[in-house]
């Protein structure tokens, strides 16, 4: 499992421009089962993606987010493995 953390280069105006291309993107990885939570961070300096797939996958992935296509965001790649989660939460993290 992955925690990306994304980190914006750019003035939000830049970011508003591509966001509806962006969004778009994260439906497709969604569909493919890969993203299981993603959002803006608070303050709205990057968003943070929760991702189940292999790093591989992952890094595909994010070269076709439109961030990453025309460097507007930094991306950190954590890996790491759930030891302890909330009752509910096996099928949707050890999937």
């Amino acid at each position: 499992m992955f925690i990306v953390n994304l980190t914006y280069l750019v003035d939000l105006s830049e970011i508003d421009a591509v966001l509806t291309d962006h969004v778009e993107w994260l439906k497709q990885c969604y569909g493919v089962g890969a993203f299981v939570a993603s959002g803006p961070k608070k303050p709205r300096d990057g968003g943070v993606i929760l991702a189940r797939c292999t790093r591989e996958k992952l890094e595909g992935y994010l070269k076709c987010d439109p961030f990453w296509e025309k460097g507007l965001a930094r991306y950190e790649i954590i890996e790491f493995e759930p030891g302890m989660m909330a009752s509910g939460f096996e099928k949707v993290l050890m999937k």
